[in-house]
């Protein structure tokens, strides 16, 4: 469980996770970014109350490293990733094992389950698990049991996690993505469920909601620069709808008045998207919903459309990966 500043949600993320009705032996290990609110003694207490609770130093704060950590001294053959703001249900990692054994997968995850509690962050909620907001990306949308991209999270066989070299930690986004790329590359199964779903909190304000989404934009731009042939046709979509939009209010400033058009016609499918896409969420959250839309399609196609070249040379390589065993299907049940 990589942290920084999770006072809010951290006591609980911690609780549900050691509440789960998994039979076999359960521990979280916290790695601890330099947050400047409680967060460090909220762990630390939590820590003190039960012995399967760890925390490892992050002093770098960045998610990769983080992950890293806390894999390195974790004991246990399945390495399940949590989010210091991330609810699992009771079922969640029994469901994943028993999907890993079933499938013979290297990784299994399914859903971010977007929940908001202001009128915003459900606005935010229900943009991210909409088509129109991100996509058909199914570990937000949901869809049919089966191999996959990338997943939330992830639950992932150790010895995977070693033989990939872990997580790349110059990516301090797009992680995850990444991550499963070269699982795939390397022969192994990422495997998608709907029956695992994870509660997410989104992002309380416009500001942060846009940080969040230049940064995804930006580093996914690293990740097709690093993996030549990875990029997905739908990254391109809200460049392009952003590039429209720019030019055609341009053109039509400059006196091109058809061109209006273009930026016309992206408000008009957004509000009425919006008002397809929020039904039931109340008239609070709906008003919102058009703008948490275009926050989150401008922003990310502006990081990605901005995203420096100098990121990507950053990125150094990981250990390459040893090339799979046939017979490695990992179905022994005496592993999980």
């Amino acid at each position: 469980m990589p942290v920084l500043n999770e006072s809010r949600h951290l006591a609980e993320a911690v609780r549900r996770a050691l509440s789960q009705d998994y039979p076999g032996e359960l521990e979280v290990v916290i790695a601890l970014g330099p947050s400047t609110d409680d967060t460090d003694e909220i762990a630390a207490r939590l820590a003190a109350e039960d012995p399967r609770v760890r925390t490892v130093p992050n002093p770098s704060g960045r998610t990769p490293c983080a992950l890293n950590a806390a894999i390195g001294v974790a004991r246990h053959p399945v390495v399940v990733r949590v989010d210091g703001h991330g609810i699992l249900p009771p079922e969640y990692v029994r469901t994943a094992v028993q999907l890993l054994s079933d499938t013979g997968a290297a990784n299994v995850g399914g859903i971010m389950d977007a929940e908001g509690t202001t009128p915003f962050e459900r606005a935010v909620a229900r943009a991210m698990t909409s088509k129109l907001g991100v996509g058909n990306s199914r570990f937000h949308t949901g869809g049919e049991a089966g191999p996959s991209d990338t997943v939330y999270l992830g639950v992932f066989r150790r010895e995977v996690l070693d033989r990939m070299g872990g997580y790349n930690e110059e990516f301090v986004r797009a992680q995850d993505w990444e991550l499963n790329y070269r699982i795939r590359q390397a022969g192994h199964l990422v495997w998608f469920s709907p029956q695992l779903r994870v509660s997410y909190r989104p992002r309380p304000t416009v500001r942060s909601l846009a940080r969040q989404y230049f940064d995804y934009g930006r580093w996914r731009r690293v990740v097709t620069r690093h993996h030549k042939g990875s990029v997905n046709p739908r990254y391109l979509a809200a460049p392009a709808a952003l590039i429209a939009v720019v030019a055609g209010t341009a053109a039509g400033a400059a006196g091109f008045l058809p061109a209006l058009l273009l930026p016309g016609g992206y408000v008009a499918g957004i509000v009425a998207g919006s008002l397809w896409e929020g039904r039931g969420i109340g008239p609070a959250a709906l008003v919102r919903l058009p703008v948490a839309m275009a926050t989150m399609h401008g922003s990310w196609a502006l990081g990605f459309l901005t995203s420096p070249r100098s990121l990507a040379d950053r990125v150094g390589a990981v250990p390459a990966p040893a090339p799979r065993d046939p017979r490695d299907d990992g179905r022994e049940t005496g592993r999980q």
